[in-house]
């Protein structure tokens, strides 16, 4: 693994902790949405995910295709031109259903 790519993974693996820290109090989509520094931070965190996963080598991308970098990529875009039409519930079930096995795949990869 070129360099390059091994620390865009760091990257994406930081700030994914940083996005589980910032919603570990709450308990509902709503309240974390109520705390707009937590939600503010927590997208802030997603447009570094989507940034580092651009940074990766298209070689690296289609060697770990299972893993869908095209997703990740365009919803970081729908953050950054489209802020203010972002679902905090949607934001929510990503968190929940996607990016623990996000870092838990790159971990892997890391291996």
């Amino acid at each position: 693994m070129v360099e390059k790519d091994r620390q865009s993974l760091l990257g994406i693996i930081e700030a994914i902790d940083k996005i589980l820290s910032y919603v570990s109090e709450f308990k509902s989509p709503d309240e974390f949405f109520e705390h707009t520094i937590n939600f503010d931070a927590v997208l802030m965190n997603f447009v570094v995910v989507g940034e580092m996963v651009d940074r990766l080598s298209e070689e690296f991308k289609n060697q770990y295709a299972n893993i869908d970098w095209f997703k990740i990529k365009g919803f970081r875009n729908i953050i950054a031109h489209d802020y203010f039409g972002v679902d905090a519930e949607e934001v929510w079930q990503i968190i929940k259903d996607h990016l623990v096995e996000l870092k838990s795949d790159i971990e892997n990869i890391l291996k």
